[in-house]
């Protein structure tokens, strides 16, 4: 995987007061996990590679390291836990100073934003890229809006030019740096410190999920959403593998002599990373392709039971469970009817969920009729874990 030029800082240092949960708000469980934990795994299901840094209290360090390792799974190293400071402005200080040398563009997340969509993320990146300014996203204001002496209504302000702003908010990490180099006053938002320096900051859409965890009820209302996902999600996954003469046959996880293998940077078990895309899909966490790059030399010769294990844990750690998989295998060779059982019980038990496989033939058509490969396709349905 090459090193990512995207960087989002979850600022997660705040005491929560208002909460009265008596801990920190980032620390406070919603329907049975932290929010912090939430909140990486929106980050985590990116599209786009990321240096995530999450600045926490000193207390709470360890809990965040832990939530780190449970959730980010293969990509643990692009992740950073840091200490925060009294202030949110100087939280984002101690998570700007860790960032790569390769980090260009940075979003700044409010944890407490727990069900911002990952799209959110992708937008306002896309905007801070071709525009080079500082980007926020935001909601028109839908209330009437007064003016107030005490009591007293003084008047109606012109709600047209107002918005409420959400993060992440993004900038160029340039530009951003120089800002809070030259900072001295406390801001109540990035995008306030950036113009400050004189940078422009433009709005984009933001979405209603992406509401701030404050009170009680914030966090009784984002349960509820939490509770309202379908009960089922469905992906669609698909692999194609050459014949290699030169390398043992892995497919379903289950080695087969005396046949020929399938090209790839890892063991090329097709069947494999086809399941793998298609519980992905259903999770809404990308691809194989982006969760395990074929540039990581770790995963060379990698056996598909690695990226079964890893993306079984990462649909887990999304708040999913996996209902079912059905597999179909296009192809000459291997015969799949003789081992078919054992390859179903095999995935079956590593997946903790039933798994079907099935097997046909082109009838001489295109490059599996021709014996010059495999063509597996695969799909999953997922149910949220309660």
């Amino acid at each position: 995987m090459t090193a990512p030029t995207l960087a989002v800082v979850v600022v997660a240092a705040g005491s929560g007061t208002r909460l009265g949960a008596g801990a920190p708000k980032a620390f406070v469980e919603i329907a049975g996990r932290p929010v912090l934990e939430r909140a990486l795994e929106g980050v985590l299901a990116m599209s786009e590679p990321a240096q995530v840094v999450l600045v926490v209290p000193s207390s709470h360090r360890a809990d965040a390291q832990a939530i780190v390792a449970r959730t980010a799974g293969v990509v643990a190293d692009h992740v950073d836990v840091v200490v925060g400071a009294e202030s949110r402005q100087g939280s984002v200080a101690a998570g700007l100073a860790v960032l790569r040398p390769e980090i260009d563009t940075v979003l700044v997340h409010d944890a407490a934003r727990v069900l911002t969509p990952p799209e959110q993320f992708a937008r306002v990146a896309h905007a801070v890229r071709a525009t080079g300014g500082g980007v926020i996203p935001s909601l028109r204001v839908p209330d009437t809006i007064k003016s107030v002496d005490g009591a007293a209504i003084t008047g109606t302000v012109d709600r047209d030019g107002l918005v409420r702003v959400q993060t992440p908010q993004g900038f160029p990490r340039a530009a951003l740096d120089a800002a809070y180099a030259a900072a001295r006053q406390e801001h109540t938002d990035d995008a306030a410190l950036f113009a400050q320096s004189g940078h422009p900051v433009l709005a984009v859409e933001g979405d209603e999920l992406a509401f701030k965890i404050t009170t009680p009820w914030d966090l009784r209302r984002a349960e509820s959403l939490i509770g309202a996902d379908p009960a089922v999600r469905t992906g669609v996954g698909v692999d194609v593998h050459a014949f290699d003469e030169a390398a043992p046959l892995w497919l379903g996880g289950l080695y087969w002599p005396d046949e020929p293998g399938l090209s790839g940077h890892s063991d090329g078990d097709a069947l494999s990373h086809a399941v793998c895309d298609a519980l992905l899909s259903a999770a809404g966490l990308g691809d194989i392709g982006g969760r395990f790059g074929t540039s990581d030399p770790r995963l060379a010769g990698a056996h598909g039971e690695v990226f079964l294990r890893e993306t079984a844990a990462l649909v887990a750690g999304a708040g999913f469970r996996i209902g079912s998989v059905a597999v179909q295998v296009v192809a000459n060779r291997p015969k799949i009817g003789r081992r078919r059982t054992e390859m179903e019980a095999f995935l079956s038990q590593l997946l903790g969920a039933p798994v079907s496989v099935s097997a046909t033939t082109s009838d001489a058509l295109g490059f599996t009729g021709r014996g010059e490969g495999v063509w597996v396709i695969a799909t999953a349905l997922v149910h949220p874990a309660r």
